[in-house]
């Protein structure tokens, strides 16, 4: 918490900032989703556009949780509880992308028409 007008107005300088870096990277993002110029990959929306947009994506949340929310100088509790919640997103972002990539097709387990 800011106890001076020096550092209210250092706070607020930093805001600006971040503010400024969000404005910047969201027109990156619609110029990156818009503009066949910066297609990377295949023409139209792929893989490699949606990797793009997800870590400008990322980096903005990484901005805005640590600025913000004011995660840059929490307790490394906080940290560890935010590790475990990204890994276990991810390990179900894993599955997920699994379970469509076997080959089985599966069959309903109420799938009566195939009972014998």
């Amino acid at each position: 918490m800011a106890d001076s007008p020096e550092a209210v107005k250092k706070a607020q300088k930093l805001y600006l900032l971040i503010g400024a870096i969000l404005f910047v990277f969201t027109v990156v993002t619609l110029l990156v989703a818009t503009v066949p110029a910066l297609d990377v990959g295949r023409h139209g929306f792929d893989l490699a556009d949606m990797t793009i947009g997800l870590l400008i994506a990322s980096l903005k949340a990484g901005l805005v949780a640590a600025i913000f929310m004011h995660l840059s100088n929490e307790k490394r509790t906080i940290y560890v509880l935010i590790s475990l919640g990204i890994v276990f997103g991810l390990a179900m972002i894993l599955l997920i992308w699994f379970a469509y990539a076997d080959p089985i097709e599966f069959k309903g387990f109420y799938d009566i028409g195939n009972l014998k």
